[in-house]
């Protein structure tokens, strides 16, 4: 088998250019608030604080992210054709789930950065040194490409039947499992070992993170100092309940008769929409801030 049909949005003919031109805006907007931000934390010199060196970075990943599937799904709706190859189905798996992993981990991060601003201020500078942070970043960027690298070669090693149709606007792994033949037990258990690593830790340290700032800042005798280190926190809490508010949606459909176009509408909202609120969710805070 040499490629894969993309559906996209095939069940809709006389949309598609209305799709075309709402997602090229989308992800036009997506580009620009992203960019700006790496932009700005570049050339402003009062910017060079670990919280925005963080959030330069979750920024970057978003471009990253969005540039790995809305570009090809625009390509597919001018042409009308959504033929990839199986290279290029596996590439994009393969980026979809690095810059995804990614995410989770940069996310953790900068509650971490969170934890210790509110629950350790007197020692925040000493913890959280400028070499620490980049270590912080590479590890995150460096730990998920051979897990997601290996994960996908196990995945597209796998036998495929006659059927090479997906009902989604990318190359998304759940649905390339269904189109293999065989027993792929062992490599869905992989997967959800991954996945528990590059998402589950990640949350748990979020909620303990989150949990722990809420008690130190309830301690505060003072309404303005907790109203202050609630506004601290809270653009980074709205990020996080979106990123794995969505994510659960998605875990928790149910199996018996999952809803290919739900998943497809959620995968959509991941893509596009979160990408787009992000900065503007961080830089709303950090304007009134």
């Amino acid at each position: 088998m040499m490629e894969f049909i993309l559906l996209r949005f095939s069940d809709i003919p006389n949309f598609q250019w209305i799709l075309l031109g709402i997602f090229l805006v989308l992800y036009l907007t997506i580009m620009m608030c992203n960019s700006v931000i790496v932009l700005i934390k570049r050339i402003d010199p009062t910017l060079q604080t670990p919280v925005y060196f963080f959030l330069n970075n979750f920024s970057i990943v978003e471009i990253c992210y969005v540039t790995v599937t809305i570009p090809r799904m625009l390509t597919d709706l001018l042409r009308q054709k959504g033929h990839i190859s199986f290279i290029a189905c596996a590439t994009q798996t393969c980026l979809v789930l690095l810059f995804g992993g990614l995410e989770c981990l940069l996310l953790a991060v900068m509650v971490y950065d969170r934890y210790m601003a509110i629950c350790n201020p007197l020692h925040y500078g000493l913890i959280l040194s400028s070499q620490v942070c980049v270590q912080l970043v590479i590890a995150s960027w460096v730990s998920g490409v051979p897990v997601v690298t290996g994960q996908t070669w196990q995945v597209f090693s796998l036998p495929f039947c006659v059927s090479t149709t997906i009902n989604h606007f990318f190359c998304d792994l759940s649905l390339v499992f269904k189109l293999a033949c065989g027993d792929a037990f062992t490599n869905k258990t992989a997967v959800c070992g991954v996945a528990v690593v590059f998402i589950m830790v990640p949350f748990l340290l979020t909620v303990v993170s989150y949990g722990k700032n809420i008690t130190n800042i309830l301690k505060s005798p003072s309404a303005r100092g907790r109203a202050k280190a609630f506004s601290t926190c809270s653009s980074n809490l709205t990020v996080v309940v979106l990123f794995y508010g969505t994510a659960s949606t998605t875990c928790l459909q149910p199996k018996q008769n999952p809803s290919e176009e739900t998943g497809k509408l959620i995968s959509l909202f991941c893509t596009a929409w979160i990408p787009k609120l992000n900065p503007i969710i961080f830089t709303l805070k950090k304007k009134h801030h």
